[in-house]
């Protein structure tokens, strides 16, 4: 509605696939579908900062992207350059995709995840690039993650209708959810932490959005 509308930041020539907004400078992050990540200070006259064209962290002065090419990289904001390319997505031998579906960065260790259309989640080292971790985490897709604001729990939601929670230590799943009905062969599009209460949320292909406890 136009009286709660603050504003539109206008510059991406296609569709717009994710925002993360960095509260230590009030910045905001946004990654589309023409290949370019903009870095935006909303409430400048000129809001747009920097665009990357490049192959989306911990440390403010830095984000974390991931490419439809299984690429991820780090990149500093204050320099544009690129700071560590985390080492090959796909193993030898295997010629399933490798598209990368969503990348997140742990709260307090130096480490990025990565969500995988070939139902992997992978963990990588910030410092080296190196993968520590890699495993199969669902039945289809694995579309979405989320960390808990302690950097215990790792969320992930996929396409086969399940929300599950992992202990991040152990990288054992602790608890799952069937949480959405399939539509067009599609479940569930994204999963998040509330910020301080002990609420998970989610939504899915089927036009709802749901709150657990």
């Amino acid at each position: 509605e136009p009286n709660v509308l603050a504003g539109t930041l206008i510059a991406h020539t296609d569709a717009v696939w994710g925002l993360a907004y960095s509260g230590v400078k009030n910045h905001l992050l946004s990654c589309s579908a023409d290949g370019t990540i903009r870095l935006w200070n909303p409430p400048e006259k000129i809001p747009c900062i920097c665009t990357y064209n490049g192959e989306k962290g911990c440390d403010p002065a830095h984000m974390v992207a991931s490419f439809n090419t299984g690429s991820t990289v780090i990149y500093d904001l204050e320099t544009s350059q690129s700071v560590v390319m985390f080492s090959s997505q796909v193993e030898s031998g295997v010629q399933s995709s490798n598209h990368i579906n969503k990348v997140v960065s742990h709260p307090t260790l130096p480490v990025t995840i990565t969500a995988h259309e070939d139902r992997h989640i992978k963990f990588f080292d910030n410092k080296t690039g190196k993968m520590i971790h890699s495993m199969v985490a669902h039945l289809d897709a694995v579309t979405s993650l989320a960390v808990d604001p302690n950097g215990i729990y790792l969320m992930s939601g996929s396409h086969d209708c399940s929300i599950r929670l992992w202990n991040l230590d152990s990288k054992t799943c602790v608890q799952e959810i069937t949480a959405h009905r399939k539509k067009l062969d599609e479940s569930i599009y994204d999963v998040a932490f509330h910020p301080s209460k002990a609420y998970i949320a989610s939504a899915g292909a089927d036009a709802l959005a749901k709150v657990f406890v």
